[in-house]
């Protein structure tokens, strides 16, 4: 199975009603692929919040982050980053040098906490001058603790206009991600949980996968959804995957 994380395992810093009791009955009785979308974190970052959040540990090996995919489709080339250390590290892990701005001829932009004039005038410099440019994802927000916050599709919708281009996206639903999560997900059902129908259910739909909707983030209905994006089953959050998966997991 493939899930999701924020809003599904925890918002925030705070862990979702009975997230780890259902992690270790998830981990224990089915193959589980960590997918997401937040590309600050390396999957050993990842791995270790979920720990300390819900006193579960997983393998970092079964985390797929939107770094991961960028950095999959990204060219052996000098290039500049916008976002954390998780795209840093996706990028290093394939050789691929990390530079300043002046000196980069490819730009992957993700999630920054940091994000400034700065860094939106040299990200739009950089792709106007003809720089190849990867956006990690394009949710415009995620769910937070107390609100949802800004997410790397605005930071990328920032520099398009200040650029006049539009980037290539990696995460969740496009294709680079789903490569990587179909070869860790492995042969025969494949059920995905998210909390965001044009993330994750799209994704699902995009794999031929079950979609499951948690009402747990950024969703709080899946009344008017889009026939395309309607789920194939619906829960309040993660603590009902388990026996979810029970009725429809032979």
């Amino acid at each position: 199975m493939v899930l999701d994380l924020d809003g599904v395992v925890y918002r925030g810093e705070a862990a979702l009603p009975g997230a780890g009791a259902a992690l270790a009955a998830l981990d224990r009785d089915h193959r589980v692929v960590l997918a997401t979308n937040n590309s600050s974190r390396t999957p050993e970052q990842v791995v270790a919040k979920i720990e300390r959040l819900t006193r579960i540990a997983l393998d970092p090996d079964m985390v797929v982050t939107s770094a991961l995919a960028a950095a999959s489709i990204a060219n052996d080339v000098p290039t500049t980053v916008v976002g954390g250390v998780g795209i840093d590290d996706a990028l290093t892990r394939r050789g691929i040098p990390v530079v300043a701005p002046d000196e980069a001829v490819q730009l992957v932009t993700g999630i920054d906490l940091a994000f400034d004039y700065d860094r939106l005038r040299d990200a739009a410099r950089c792709a106007r001058a003809g720089a190849r440019w990867i956006s990690t994802n394009d949710d415009v927000t995620f769910p937070a603790e107390d609100d949802l916050w800004p997410g790397a599709g605005a930071i990328a919708a920032a520099v398009a206009a200040a650029s006049g281009v539009e980037p290539e996206v990696a995460g969740k639903p496009h294709p680079p991600m789903a490569r990587l999560l179909g070869q860790l997900a492995g042969e025969g059902p494949v059920v995905v949980v998210g909390d965001r129908p044009e993330t994750d259910l799209a994704l699902a739909r995009t794999g031929g996968w079950v979609a499951v909707l948690a009402l747990s983030g950024v969703t709080d209905s899946a009344e008017d959804l889009p026939e395309s994006l309607v789920p194939d089953h619906v829960v309040a959050g993660l603590a009902d995957v388990p026996r979810l998966l029970e009725r429809i997991v032979s």
